[in-house]
């Protein structure tokens, strides 16, 4: 009987030593949440980035019958929505009082962002300035660029009027003629352009300008046809104009057509902008001898992916940015 109990004993105190010593061991049991560390200082109140989802944008311009300009505001929107934002697209159609007014519209709205497109911000100032006060960010694609704006995507305009005027100047004209000059100094790009022109047909003594015209927008392919169809009546002698020079290329094609129709093919066009239009009439052999073509694609998505780094919360560089142009002529 003593030596069953001692047994019973031994093994009881077997079975309380190893427990004992299981409290060594790490526990697989998860510890409860009240026992979990503690987050860091501030990080339950970090937001999640939410990037440029759901953010809301207004494209604006007053001229979207433009092909160019209605090329640049379709490509925006796209590859706006495809980042997931909501965007606005806004045409006044010419109305550059309309223009300031719908941009007020959307300060009150409380837009994240502001893209200005093929407009003077010159034009619209004060009610920019509301949205940088408002601290609304305000871009611009083939526009001119203002203090207190993100960027401007566009062409170097100066080159570019550079390169097509020496191109007329010395290929096409070989350094003597009459030129007639179809502008629009309005417009940010085509000013760049035109002094250009200015300053280098000082070099060309052998080249007189006959005039300078101001074409109207929108609708600037039937204004140019009309100024055109009135200078071959004042210019009504063969040879007695050389060329015209366009600052984009919807002149160029309204002074084409007006030239072809009065059988004046001895006078050569050329224009800005690589229009689809501009460069099949290039190709058919007509008037028009020559672009620059802009790459708007690049100017789009310059304007789409500071946005998409703006709302990332990453740095913006402010200022122009600059998409390559090439000379188009007959392939």
């Amino acid at each position: 009987m003593k030596k069953l109990l001692a047994v019973l004993l031994a093994g009881i105190l077997a079975l309380s030593l190893a427990a004992c010593g299981g409290s060594a061991e790490p526990s697989s049991t998860p510890a409860p949440e009240s026992q979990a560390a503690p987050a860091e200082s501030g990080d339950a109140a970090e937001p999640a980035a939410t990037g440029a989802a759901g953010k809301k944008i207004s494209i604006l311009t007053a001229n979207l019958s433009s092909v160019t300009t209605n090329q640049m505001c379709e490509m925006m929107k796209a590859g706006m929505e495809k980042e997931g934002m909501e965007v606005t697209l806004v045409d006044t159609k010419g109305d550059f009082g309309q223009l300031a007014s719908r941009i007020e519209d959307s300060v009150s709205a409380k837009a994240d962002a502001i893209v200005i497109v093929s407009c003077d911000p010159g034009q619209i100032a004060p009610q920019l300035q509301t949205a940088f006060d408002a601290g609304v960010p305000v871009f611009g694609c083939d526009s001119g660029y203002m203090e207190g704006m993100m960027i401007n995507a566009t062409s170097d305009n100066y080159a570019m009027g550079q390169l097509i005027t020496k191109y007329l100047f010395e290929d096409l004209m070989g350094g003597k003629g009459t030129v007639i000059a179809l502008t629009h100094r309005p417009h940010p790009g085509v000013v760049k352009r035109c002094e250009a022109f200015d300053d280098m047909i000082k070099d060309y003594p052998d080249i007189t300008l006959i005039t300078e015209q101001h074409v109207e927008v929108p609708g600037p392919i039937e204004n140019s046809r009309k100024i055109m169809e009135n200078l071959i009546l004042s210019n009504s002698a063969k040879d007695s104009v050389t060329a015209v020079w366009c600052g984009w290329d919807e002149p160029a094609i309204g002074a084409t057509q007006a030239l072809m129709d009065a059988g004046r093919d001895e006078v050569i066009v050329t224009g800005v902008d690589g229009n689809s239009q501009a460069v099949e009439l290039i190709n058919e052999g007509s008037n028009l001898k020559a672009t620059v073509e802009q790459n708007f694609e690049g100017m789009s998505q310059i304007v789409v992916d500071e946005l998409v780094k703006l709302f990332n919360g990453e740095e913006i560089e402010k200022g122009d940015r600059y998409a390559p142009a090439t000379l188009i002529t007959k392939e």
